[in-house]
Order: structure tokens, then sequence, then C-alpha cells
């Protein structure tokens, strides 16, 4: 369904803008009034990240007139491989800062607007009511939800998008024209359920191709042509490398923009998500310990058996000496518990201590009461005794 322009064109391009975006000018369903449109456009990036990285790189590009920036982390080597935004000599910085360098030496016409800051449920409607438009790149739920639910309190179009490992996700979720996020994801998956990229991993280049699927929906909708992907959700496999459409209809019973909403404020989203589950949480109190407990239990020969409750791939770029493979997903199916020793204490460890908290609550309801995990996985055993080794 076409929509209406978002936004009211400027009054005018300069020379130099005419010249610079001269592609797009004869473009007929863009042309001079589109490009106009884009100049007077306000528009809000959350994330520099592996999805932030191209939307802001090409929206700049395409001379939206002042672009928002939400991150409040630094650069990390491990983000390089696909946070093309980011350069090696950014390593350590803030990333708003990095990704605002990296605007300007794109586009100097560009306003920059640095929001150094978590978003949160105190700032999010502050921050959007400052825009016309919203482009998700998060990578966890508690901030889609976030997003979603001030989105549609504020009655603000977003572009969504969503990346794992080959495969990627994009939609228009706009609550006045179709469904909200709510609509297409209810209730969030089960803690552990879904794996962040972090612990599952991305392609790198994926980021590219789902990021500039926004930046095609953002453009479209602030200079109101084509066809936005409200209401439909655009699946991406890059192993079989196909697209396929599915339709999304708006819920009339959707918690937020249904027909008698129940959610008609900002809600606690970290409970709401639940991060870690109740079960896990409770599995380790009193049974959680340090990376530095561990090394003194090694050293002192006490009678443990670790195990690493990660993936095979991970286990291969680094481990905790002594320790035995087992994936979370055999403890979940049962198979694992046959092969646990009895005589020998149970220490569980992941990459940071969300999955291990996880297995920890399976062996505890299986009867073995002394089981422990360590907080901060095998990361805060690298950082702790082992600093050599690498961390991914």
């Amino acid at each position: 369904m076409s929509l209406p322009p978002l936004v009211e064109p400027a009054a005018e391009l300069t020379v130099d803008e005419v010249r610079r975006y001269s592609r797009h000018l004869i473009i007929p369903d863009v042309g001079m009034d589109g490009q106009k449109r884009l100049k007077n456009a306000k528009v809000l990036c959350v994330g520099a990240g592996g999805l932030g990285s191209p939307a802001l790189m090409y929206l700049a590009a395409a001379g939206v007139g002042t672009l928002g920036i939400v991150e409040f982390d630094e650069v990390d080597e491990s983000n390089l491989q696909r946070q093309i935004i980011h350069s090696q000599s950014d390593i350590g910085r803030s990333k708003a800062e990095s990704a605002k360098d990296s605007v300007l030496g794109i586009n100097p016409y560009v306003n920059v607007v640095l929001h150094e800051e978590r978003l949160e449920a105190e700032n999010v409607m502050e921050i959007f009511a400052q825009y016309d438009l919203i482009v998700d790149g998060t990578d966890n739920f508690a901030t889609r939800y976030l997003v979603n639910d001030a989105a549609v309190l504020l009655n603000k179009p977003y572009v969504w998008g969503s990346i794992y490992r080959f495969d990627g996700q994009a939609s228009v979720f706009w609550s006045e024209y179709g469904p909200c996020y709510r609509c297409l994801y209810p209730e969030p998956p089960p803690p552990g359920m879904v794996p962040s990229c972090a612990e599952g991993g991305v392609l790198g280049v994926l980021c590219a191709s789902v990021g500039s699927i926004q930046v095609t929906e953002a453009i479209k909708l602030l200079a109101g042509v084509g066809d936005p992907l409200v209401g439909r959700l655009m699946i991406y496999d890059a192993l079989e490398m196909q697209y396929r459409q599915v339709k999304v209809r708006k819920d009339p019973d959707c918690a937020v923009c249904g027909e008698n909403p129940t959610v008609t404020e900002l809600i606690d989203y970290e409970a709401f998500c639940g991060v870690v589950s109740e079960e896990a949480q409770e599995a380790a109190l009193g049974a959680t310990i340090t990376p530095k407990q561990l090394k003194e239990w090694i050293d002192g020969d006490e009678k443990i058996e670790i195990i690493d409750v990660r993936e095979k791939n991970e286990y291969e770029i680094v481990s905790i000496p002594g320790a035995k493979l087992i994936p979370k997903n055999e403890f979940l199916m049962g198979t694992a518990l046959q092969d646990l020793p009895q005589d020998k204490r149970i220490v569980l460890h992941c990459k940071t201590g969300v999955r291990s908290a996880e297995v920890l609550a399976v062996l505890k309801s299986a009867g073995f009461a002394d089981a422990v995990h360590v907080g901060g996985g095998v990361i805060g055993w690298v950082n702790q005794i082992e600093p050599e080794k690498p961390v991914y």
C-alpha cells in the first residue's frame, strides 16, 4: 500500500547539493521534491553496530538532513568483522563518536545528533519525539519491545531489522497503517531460547543486506514512494540466496496497538523479556563461583568435573583447561544427565554465565544439589586467569 510522504520538502537544495544528489534527482519517483523531503527529514538510528553501520552510512549518503544516533557502547575489535562504520583506529572509542566521524566523512551536509546513553523507558519518549522516523538496529528483545511500544504510543513509524548467522528479517511497523512488532511477536521467546549474535554469531555481510533494505524502506517512507513493508515481513536466507515474504496482519487483540490495549504506558522490559529465567536465577543463588575460585579448586586437586555447555565451534576458539564439552541442548534434551559422574562436583560454564545458569537449573532439579556454575564464564576466566588467550 502506498503511503503519503512522511515529511514536507525543504525550501531548496543548494547548487552543491544538486551536484551531490544528481543521480537521485533524475529518478522520476524521487526528483527534486523527494530529495528535498530527505533533506528535511529527521531519522534516528537505534544502535551503531551491525545494522546501524550500513544504515547510517547510506542514510547519510542519501542526504537525510538530520541523523540521530543512540549508542552507549565502545568499539571492540570483535565488532570490526561486521560494523563497517568503525575502523581499527577506533577500537576503544565511543561508537557514537566514531559513527559521527564516518557519517560526516561521507556527507558533511548532514546534521548528526548524538545520544550517548542506553535507551531506556526513562528517556525513549523524549528522544523519539525529536524524529520523524526510527530505524531499529538493536540485537536484544528487551530493547526491541521498548522501541515498538514507544513508537506506537507516539504514533511513529519505524523500520525494523534482525540478523542471525545467515538469516535476516526486515519489516516496517506503523500502528496507524498496519501491525506493530507485538502483532508479529506478542511474547518474547523463553530466556536462553534464542542466542544473541554474540553467542550464535552472524555473517558480517548479512548486516549490509538487511541494513540496505532498512534504508530503502526509510527513503520510501520519507519521500512517499513505492510500497513500504507495512504488513509484510521480508525474510532473507543468505545460504540459499532466497528472499520470501510473509503477510503480517494487525492483531485486534494486540496488547499495545489493539482495540483494547493493556499496555498503555512503558513497562519494565528487562523483566518482561527475562534475560535469565526465574529457575536459573534461583539455581544460581548461592551456587555461583568466580574464575579465581575455580582456579583454586583446580590447583588444589578438588574432585570436580568442569563442563563447558557452549557449542563446539566456541570451544575450539578458547576453553578452560580440563573442561569437557557438553552443549547446553544435550542437557535440555536430557541425554547428558546419565553420563555425569556421581562422585565429583559438577562445575558448569559457558561464555558469560547465562547458558550455564540455565543448565544449572536442570541439574539442580535432577538431584545434583552441589553443582555450581562460573559467573562470567570463559570470558571471565580469560580476563582474570589466562589473559594471553583470545576472547570472542
